[in-house]
C-alpha cells in the first residue's frame, strides 16, 4: 500500500550559532519513523562547500527487523519561498524511487541548494533568519527476503582498476544519456553513464552490471573528468554498497556546463572528453 506523508520543519539561528548539523524531530510515514538531517554549511564529511546538504533518514531498529528487509519510497524535498508562499521542490529526476535497507538508511542531496541562492532575499528562502524545509515521503513497497543467510566477504588485498572512456564529438551529443563499454573491476562488471546536458550540468554515474536479487558489492569509486591541459582533474569519490535495488551511483551535478565547456579547464579538447573510473571492490557476497 502506498502512503504519502508531508513533513515541514522550521529552522532559525543556525548560521549565528555555527551549527554544523541539525536533525528534525521524528515523524511517521508508512508506519516508519523518519527525520530530516540538515547541514547548514554543507556536509563536511563529503567535502561539500558553499551548499546546504539535506537528507532523509530512516529511524530503524535494524536488530528488530527481519533479514533482507527493504523499504522503497518516492521522495521529494522542498524549501518554502516565504515571500510568495511557494515551494522549491527538489527530487532525483533520474532515479525517483529510493530504497532504504540495513546498509543504506539515508538518502538525500549533498548539494541541495547553493548558499548564495539560499541567502538571496529575493528568493524568500530565509526571512527573519527563519527557513522552512520539508519532505514528502511516498512509501511504494516493503519487501523481505526468503530468510536465507548470506556471507559477505571483505577483500584484504583489494586492488584498484581504472577505465578511461574517450568520448568524441561531444558537442554533437543529442541523446539524454550515453553508456560506456562494459569493463571489469574486482571481479564485477561495470559501465559508466553520462548525461551531457542535464539542467546545465554534465552528470556522471557508475552502474553495476549483472546483478542478482542478493547482490551486495561494497566498492570505493572515484569518477573523474580529465583536464587534458594542466592535469587538474575534476573528481568525486565515495564508498557505497551496490545492491539489487541500488545498482547505480553517481552525481547529477558533476560539473556545470559553463565550466565543462570553458577551455581554461581542459575538460573538452578538440571536442574530445576523457572520463575515468577508478574502482576498488572491498566486499562481495557469497553463500553461507
Amino acid at each position: 500500500m502506498a502512503i504519502v506523508s508531508d513533513h515541514q520543519h522550521v529552522i532559525s539561528l543556525l548560521a549565528k550559532h555555527e551549527v554544523q548539523k541539525y536533525e528534525s524531530m521524528e515523524f511517521e510515514a508508512g508506519g516508519y519513523k523518519w527525520k530530516l538531517v540538515l547541514y547548514p554549511s554543507g556536509n563536511k564529511s563529503k567535502s561539500v562547500k558553499d551548499h546546504i546538504s539535506l537528507y532523509l533518514t530512516l529511524m530503524a531498529d535494524t536488530t528488530s527487523l527481519p533479514l533482507g528487509w527493504e523499504v522503497c519510497v518516492v521522495l521529494r524535498f522542498f524549501l518554502l519561498d516565504q515571500n510568495k508562499g511557494k515551494y522549491l521542490i527538489v527530487e532525483d529526476a533520474l532515479e525517483k524511487e529510493k530504497c532504504f535497507h540495513e546498509m543504506k538508511l539515508e538518502w538525500g542531496f549533498d548539494e541541495f541548494i547553493h548558499l548564495k541562492q539560499f541567502n538571496d532575499t529575493c528568493n524568500g528562502y530565509l526571512v527573519d533568519d527563519t527557513c522552512v524545509f520539508g519532505a514528502e515521503v511516498f512509501v511504494t513497497k516493503e519487501t523481505i527476503s526468503s530468510g536465507k543467510g548470506q556471507c559477505f566477504s571483505m577483500i584484504t588485498d583489494a586492488h584498484s582498476s581504472k577505465h578511461v572512456w574517450k568520448i568524441e564529438n561531444f558537442s554533437k551529443l543529442n541523446a539524454q544519456s550515453y553508456d560506456s563499454e562494459v569493463f571489469e573491476a574486482g571481479g564485477q562488471k561495470w559501465k559508466l553513464i553520462l548525461y551531457p546536458k542535464y539542467e546545465d550540468h554534465v552528470c556522471l554515474f557508475l552502474k553495476l552490471e549483472e546483478v542478482t536479487p542478493t547482490s551486495n558489492v561494497r566498492a570505493e569509486r572515484t569518477l573523474r573528468i580529465l583536464d587534458q591541459v594542466d592535469a587538474k582533474h575534476i573528481f568525486k569519490k565515495s564508498i557505497t554498497p551496490f545492491t539489487a535495488s541500488s545498482t547505480t551511483w553517481g552525481w547529477r551535478y558533476f560539473v556545470s556546463s559553463s565550466d565543462f565547456y570553458n577551455p581554461v579547464f581542459g575538460y573538452l579538447v578538440q571536442d574530445v572528453c576523457l572520463v575515468e573510473a577508478k574502482v576498488t571492490v572491498y566486499g562481495i557476497p557469497g553463500p553461507m
